[in-house]
């Protein structure tokens, strides 16, 4: 059962990979209440930090959208601590501060005690992304197209949107945004939908009873969550395109380099060489070209029928990048279309294709070299032992007892490693999940082994040695059993003071050597073997468990849970 519990974590664990695209948006706001509409994720600091220079910002509120709230009627959501719909920071009343962090495709309310000014948020590039709620209280904004003589209209932008067996949005539809000024029957302020230009700055309520995920007549399907990450193994990502109007458009494609990265976070080693791909019929294979910077020439341009759908395929020039594993690189795609409704920002990113990270993994035991001659070396079916291991940039490679993931307690508290469960962030504190993973055959005062060779490699070819230690002691010690009088290391009249290894309990060594390979051992075919999948041959040798060294063999195969190749060794 511990088995499934492990690789469980691991896959979830998987889906939050390194990422950071960052952009500066500038919002402008009016004196009184604003509403507006983060595309981008904010959640690297606190929002007292974010508009610490910013002492107008009085209040901040978060809308979380409720499938059970009740549905407005005639006037928006009016903004209370009592309601779950609402979440809150103030400035001046640390009692009203549950609000923290900032994050993407949010809808806020923002209190600007001054006159008219400007605030600016970094945050990083995310995908679109919107939920509609069939109560019909929908507070949330879109990534439209252009200035602000030329953003579309707000009936024409949503021509594409399904509503039932109809499209636009139906007659009678309320939106409303913020205008400034104090909370009343004027701020918010209904549109006109026929004349209202739609800013994707601002946050709207729209008062219409659907579930829907539409954010744009344009819909892009993205690898994952975080964009085109493509870590340090994977080499082609596709983005599916959906046109849902009823013209053909024009996809214009191109890339944004990404500003330095805030203090604490991930540093920014270059652009990504992203290539679009495109399949050569004649040579059977992919041509693949570098795509244009925004605003160069040539453009890079595609075509998609109405209602029609493209896969947009992308790549990445691995051999222009370092090799130094904690390298980073990080760009943002950038995709206009012809019609002028959508701007979408989509995170690429990329890493060196190192093994640095963090490592999960199984032995299986299946000979055991007999102390008896004449009764056989192979197992009737292999023993399972766990392994957890980290590379780090330098090349150290440890065995670990407890790895632990989330947000760190340090600077900006950026996502990471931790050996210890107090260097992460509880889920109370932290947007992200903290998960931990544990290796219960290591001794308990380890923490980490370090291997015997640095720098170690984890690749085909290559063995890497660690000496496990099991003092006497040790309550994994096989000699030790908690509730047996001869096996406690006291002597017959359970003296404070304990006795000497070699009389009750043995301290043991065990040699484990791990051995890549190239491809399985047992000749069976995995996937991704050798990039996301690492394994070869088994070999142990155990000495004072026998008067004699002992000695086992078996396979081994591991997956990487993290790519995070920096890890927090600071033990309480």
């Amino acid at each position: 059962m511990k088995s499934h519990c492990l690789l469980l974590g691991a896959f979830l664990l998987a889906l939050s990979p390194l990422s950071a695209q960052w952009y500066s948006k500038t919002y402008s706001l009016a004196a009184g209440w604003n509403g507006i509409w983060l595309h981008g994720d904010a959640s690297y600091t606190t929002v007292a930090e974010l508009f610490a220079s910013n002492t107008n910002i009085t209040e901040v509120w978060r809308w979380n959208p409720n499938p059970d709230q009740i549905q407005f009627s005639s006037s928006p959501s009016t903004p209370t601590t009592n309601s779950d719909e609402w979440t809150v920071w103030k400035r001046d009343d640390p009692t009203d501060q549950v609000l923290q962090r900032m994050v993407a495709s949010s809808a806020y309310l923002i209190n600007n005690a001054g006159s008219a000014t400007t605030i600016t948020i970094k945050q990083q590039a995310s995908s679109p992304a919107n939920t509609w709620l069939i109560s019909g209280a929908n507070f949330m904004g879109f990534p439209s197209a252009g200035t602000s003589s030329t953003w579309p209209i707000l009936s024409n932008y949503f021509a594409s949107f399904i509503n039932g067996s109809n499209t636009g949005l139906p007659s009678g539809t309320k939106v409303y945004k913020y205008v400034g000024g104090a909370l009343s029957g004027s701020n918010p302020l209904q549109v006109v939908n026929t004349t209202e230009r739609l800013d994707p700055d601002k946050a709207y309520w729209i008062n219409l009873a659907t579930v829907s995920s539409f954010t744009g007549a344009i819909e892009y399907e993205v690898p994952g969550s975080g964009g085109l990450l493509f870590g340090r193994t994977a080499s082609a990502l596709t983005v599916g395109v959906t046109n849902r109007s009823t013209s053909s458009v024009t996809l214009t494609i191109s890339l944004d380099g990404s500003e330095a990265a805030p203090t604490g976070q991930s540093a920014i080693s270059g652009a990504v060489p992203l290539t679009k791909r495109v399949f050569n019929s004649t040579t059977n294979s992919y041509d693949e070209t570098a795509v244009p910077a925004t605003g160069s020439s040539p453009a890079y341009t595609v075509t998609v029928a109405a209602g029609g759908r493209a896969n947009l395929d992308f790549g990445v020039n691995r051999a222009s990048l370092s090799t130094t594993s904690s390298d980073f690189y990080a760009s943002i795609l950038r995709i206009k279309d012809s019609a002028g409704l959508t701007d979408v920002r989509l995170p690429v990113s990329v890493q060196p294709a190192t093994a640095a990270g963090l490592w999960i993994g199984q032995v299986n035991v299946s000979q055991v070299v007999s102390t008896q001659q004449g009764s056989g070396s192979n197992t009737s079916r292999a023993y399972p032992l766990y392994i957890l291991m980290h590379l780090d940039t330098a090349g150290n490679a440890r065995l670990l007892r407890q790895a632990f993931s989330g947000r760190l307690v340090t600077t900006s508290n950026p996502l990471g490693l931790a050996v210890s469960e107090a260097r992460v962030l509880g889920g109370a504190a932290s947007d992200v999940k903290p998960m931990r993973f544990y290796m219960p055959m290591m001794p308990e005062g380890s923490p980490t082994i370090l291997a015997s060779t640095t720098p170690a490699t984890f690749s085909s070819g290559s063995s890497v040695l660690w000496n496990i230690t099991h003092d006497y002691r040790d309550p994994v010690n096989p000699f030790v059993h908690t509730y047996h009088p001869d096996h406690d290391n006291l002597d017959a009249r359970f003296s404070a003071t304990p006795l000497a290894a070699g009389q009750e309990s043995y301290t043991i060594v065990r040699a484990c050597t791990f051995s890549f390979t190239s491809s399985p051992p047992d000749r069976s075919t995995v996937t991704g073997w050798g990039t996301t999948v690492l394994g070869g041959n088994y070999s142990e040798t155990l000495t004072g468990l026998n008067k004699v060294p002992l000695s086992v063999s078996g396979t081994f195969a591991m997956r990487r849970i993290s790519e995070i190749a920096d890890i927090d060794l600071t033990t309480p």
